[in-house]
C-alpha cells in the first residue's frame, strides 16, 4: 500500500482523478481570474452530472475554451457555440455553452468595477477562507445562505448556471470554503 493511499481523505475522493483533484486543488484558494472562471465553468457544467465525469473532461474543456482566457471566451461567436457544440470531448449543452460565454462577459464586467473577479467574489468570506471542519460527508452542507447570497449577486450581473448549490461547490473549489473532513490529512492537525 502507497503512502497516497494510506492517507485519509474526504470520503468522496475515490477515483484516481479525484483523489489528485482533492489532494492538490480541492479547498486550496485560488486568486487567480483565469482559474476562478475555469471553476465557474466547470461548476455549471457539472450540474445533474458527477464530478469524475468534468474531471475526466477538463483537459478537453481548457482546449475548446482557450484555456479559459476571458478574452477569448467572451469573444465567442456563433460558429465557435457551433464548434463547441460539436465537440465530443466537452459536455454538449447549448445552455451551458451559451452560459459559459456569456459568463465570461460577465466576469470581465465585475473585473472591470473591483479590480479583478478575485476581488468580487472574495469580499464575500472577508478575504480570509471558512474553514468548516465537517466530521462525516453527511456534514457537509449543499448549500448556505452565503452561497445563495453569491448566487443571487452573480445572477443580477448576467451569470448563468449560478445557482446556490453550484456555487457553493464553486466556493469549496476554488478554497473560499474548506469542507475538508476533520479526519481529512487535509485539515491541519489543530483543525481536527
Amino acid at each position: 500500500m502507497s503512502v497516497s493511499e494510506q492517507l485519509s481523505r474526504c470520503s468522496w475522493a475515490r477515483t484516481p482523478a479525484a483523489v489528485v483533484y482533492h489532494d492538490c486543488e480541492w479547498g486550496t484558494p485560488v486568486h487567480d481570474d483565469r482559474t476562478l472562471f475555469e471553476f465557474l465553468v466547470l461548476e455549471g457544467a457539472q450540474a445533474g452530472l458527477s464530478w469524475d465525469t468534468i474531471l475526466a473532461k477538463r483537459g478537453a474543456y481548457r482546449v475548446a475554451f482557450a484555456d479559459f482566457e476571458l478574452r477569448q471566451v467572451a469573444a465567442f461567436n456563433q460558429s465557435d457555440v457551433a464548434r463547441l457544440l460539436g465537440d465530443a470531448g466537452i459536455v454538449r449543452n447549448r445552455a451551458k455553452i451559451d452560459s459559459a460565454i456569456g459568463n465570461a462577459r460577465a466576469v470581465m464586467a465585475l473585473a472591470a468595477e473591483y479590480g479583478s473577479f478575485a476581488a468580487f467574489v472574495w469580499r464575500y468570506v472577508d478575504g480570509v477562507p471558512l474553514r468548516n471542519r465537517p466530521r462525516t460527508a453527511a456534514d457537509v452542507p449543499a448549500t448556505t445562505g452565503l452561497a445563495e447570497k453569491l448566487s443571487r449577486d452573480l445572477r443580477s450581473r448576467g451569470c448563468r448556471f449560478v445557482g446556490p448549490t453550484i456555487v457553493y461547490s464553486f466556493m469549496q473549489a476554488v478554497g473560499m470554503v474548506d469542507d475538508h473532513l476533520a479526519t481529512c490529512f487535509r485539515a491541519t492537525p489543530e483543525e481536527r
